[in-house]
């Protein structure tokens, strides 16, 4: 998508660390940290919202969910980690590509 931030640093257009990359996602780091530790992972993929799955990207979200694990020490994120998928403008969705937030590093506070 044209104007979409995550689709040009995915390109290559906006520079920014890779934390991991693979041929589906890329994990980079949230530039209004809400915790300790704050990543982004972002299917290289755009589509907005979940509403707008269909078989090809549930394997993508499928993906990103089974690769999140994996990356645990990676990441820091050992003592564990929330993950969260804001939806929409109300759902605090700021940027219109589907992303997953991971956040942890220190001890969260009740949701």
């Amino acid at each position: 998508m044209e104007n979409c931030i995550f689709c040009k640093i995915v390109a290559g257009e906006i520079p920014s660390p890779r934390w991991y990359e693979d041929d589906k996602m890329i994990v980079i780091r949230d530039i209004e940290p809400k915790a300790k530790l704050h990543y982004l992972c972002i299917p290289k993929q755009h589509f907005a919202l979940l509403s707008e799955m269909d078989e090809a990207r549930a394997e993508i979200v499928k993906h990103l969910f089974q690769t999140i694990p994996t990356l645990e020490k990676t990441l820091g994120l050992e003592g564990g980690y929330r993950v969260i998928i804001n939806q929409g403008e109300d759902g605090g969705q700021t940027v219109p590509h589907l992303h997953i937030h991971l956040l942890g590093g220190e001890k969260l506070g009740e949701f």
